[in-house]
């Protein structure tokens, strides 16, 4: 197997998914970009996190092709790859559904910039259209919304982060979630 190093990553942070409350039973999805395979490591489907094993993250081409893994991948692969074919920069995405963010998500609304970890996400975070999950209209519509941010909303569904290591895309989706927190508690 692979990547050793790199899946023990993803199977870590998807367990600080839960224990950070970014996300519940399975939902959402991590993933790290090996540009020197031109390929990308996937949490897979419907396995819950605190089950997964390295052995359970999903290599896959950029095309959506499985190279190596027995199970399947996240459905979000487009999500996912459709960062690592156009931004170099990008070398993690990370998903999730946590409670706050999420609501923003639903409602269509963005987060406004009223603290100043905004600067780890961009401008504000923004929301984007809704478009089915799992989709390629999905990827899409993330991919052309994010503009130079690190993270937006996915309108009626959660959270999306990108960075330059798991690390920093994991925590600007801590940073979505305590400033969605911040928004709700400021409109009160």
């Amino acid at each position: 197997m692979d990547y050793l190093k790199e899946r023990e990553l993803i199977v870590a942070y998807g367990k600080q998914l839960i224990t950070e409350k970014l996300t519940t039973g399975t939902g959402g999805n991590l993933s790290a970009y090996l540009p020197e395979a031109h390929a990308m490591l996937i949490s897979p489907s419907g396995i819950p996190y605190f089950e997964t094993r390295p052995e359970d993250i999903v290599l896959m081409d950029l095309q959506g092709n499985i190279l190596e893994g027995n199970r399947k991948p996240s459905s979000e692969y487009d999500l996912h790859s459709i960062f690592y074919r156009n931004r170099p920069e990008v070398r993690s995405v990370v998903h999730t559904h946590s409670e706050y963010a999420t609501t923003f998500a639903c409602l269509q609304q963005p987060i406004e910039p009223l603290h100043y970890i905004i600067g780890s996400v961009g401008e504000k975070v923004r929301c984007c259209e809704y478009k089915t999950f799992g989709t390629r209209e999905l990827a899409e519509e993330a991919f052309h919304f994010i503009h130079e941010d690190k993270g937006i909303l996915l309108g009626n569904h959660g959270v999306l982060t990108i960075g330059s290591d798991l690390a920093s895309a994991f925590s600007v989706a801590k940073d979505i979630e305590v400033l969605a927190k911040f928004d709700t508690y400021g409109q009160q």
